[in-house]
């Protein structure tokens, strides 16, 4: 590519985008303190950590691996430090 064909390139990406503003207009600092707000839990923690909303939004995948961990640990007691280790 020579000189006159990068400035014509250029020239062509120039037109086809549309200018940036790089002043936002608004301040999202507050209006992300609300979100916040909204999504925090009232409560004690312990409540709120074990509610039916915070256990119904665990997968059913970590549900199975949970109860093959108790599963292993009732039926192989002796391998609970070779568990301890893996975790």
């Amino acid at each position: 590519m020579n000189e006159q064909e990068q400035r014509l390139v250029a020239d062509l990406l120039k037109r086809s985008f549309a200018p940036v503003n790089r002043d936002l207009g608004r301040d999202l600092w507050p209006k992300m303190l609300r979100r916040l707000d909204e999504r925090s839990p009232r409560g004690h923690w312990f409540g709120v950590l074990f509610s039916a909303r915070a256990l119904s939004r665990v997968p059913w995948f970590d549900w199975v691996l949970l109860a093959v961990l108790i599963v292993g640990i009732c039926a192989f007691p002796k391998a609970i430090p070779i568990w301890l280790y893996h975790f």
